[in-house]
């Protein structure tokens, strides 16, 4: 294929390629916690590490990966304590990690908002050799987070109280979520771009929940759907010099519409597969409810 022969779509399509795994395996758990937003925050807050990459002439990737490491503990500890004014903590925070982004980059040696824009929305030819040794090491790290701990990460992302009664380390994983979030989110920024990652953390994850009812079967469907937008997206902005971002995005909410219209047919298919199935008597509506007997019993 004529697109392989060119080095800088084949680092392009192997970060595309970790990215669509690492997004929605993390995503699973957001999307279980109710913190669908919250790689939009972690990306916000690692515009500042990007900034700070340029200011110290050091990878943008790893200075990202720091600040928004600290940015996700934060958030958390704001979470746990910030009862009333927390919403206005993590706003300034927020702001505070773009506009600091813009100033940094901004005072770094030829530095301007020019060189934000491929971190914001995505570039495939700004893919450099270091910058797939980052996102290798890091994509290892969140897939041995995700999969070796999903018992436990999900018991706490289902029900903390119960998580925590049971003896599990709630804080601690509440915390280890949050940094694998924050890393996701420098892994996905040279392809999809800060702006744009929490959607293919999030809406992977909702395409799949249309089709499957199990945990493990939504894991697999969500990480299948954000391998095969990235790539997607990678090949068609090579072709159609498109922002690969936007493209990749796009083809997600896509997929999520697609599997969505066939979500009633195959229900209502599942439904009547069960009443098919279900034992003869008495219809629901024909069913005569249960009374209590005057000795505490239940009787009819």
């Amino acid at each position: 294929m004529e697109i392989l022969d060119y080095a800088f779509m084949q680092r392009a399509l192997l970060a595309a390629v970790l990215v669509g795994i690492t997004a929605p395996a993390v995503g699973i758990y957001l999307v279980q916690r109710r913190q669908a937003l919250m790689g939009d925050g972690i990306g916000h807050v690692a515009m500042t590490g990007v900034g700070l990459g340029f200011l110290l002439s050091t990878s943008p990737v790893w200075t990202a990966t720091l600040v928004s490491v600290l940015g996700a503990v934060l958030m958390e500890l704001i979470r746990w304590y910030g009862k009333t004014r927390g919403d206005i903590a993590l706003a300034m925070l927020f702001y505070g990690g773009m506009a600091g982004g813009v100033l940094f980059i901004n005072l770094a040696p030829g530095g301007s908002n020019a060189n934000l824009t491929s971190y914001l929305f995505g570039s495939l030819s700004t893919v450099s050799e270091s910058d797939v040794t980052a996102i290798c090491l890091l994509a290892a790290f969140v897939v041995l987070v995700a999969l070796g701990l999903r018992r436990q990460l999900f018991a706490v992302s289902q029900d903390e109280e119960f998580a925590r009664v049971t003896g599990l380390p709630v804080r601690a994983l509440n915390l280890l979520t949050a940094v694998t979030a924050a890393v996701t989110v420098t892994v996905a920024m040279r392809v999809v771009g800060l702006l744009l990652v929490s959607a293919l953390m999030v809406v992977p994850v909702a395409a799949a929940q249309q089709l499957s009812r199990s945990f493990a079967a939504t894991f697999a469907v969500a990480v299948a759907i954000g391998v095969t937008v990235t790539i997607g997206g990678t090949v068609t902005s090579y072709y159609q010099d498109v922002p690969p971002g936007a493209t990749i995005v796009l083809l997600t909410i896509a997929a999520f519409l697609v599997l969505t219209a066939l979500a009633a047919p195959l229900a209502r298919r599942r439904a009547r597969a069960l009443a098919a199935g279900s034992p003869p008597g008495d219809p629901a509506e024909c069913a005569i409810p249960a009374t209590r007997a005057p000795d505490g019993g239940v009787g009819v």
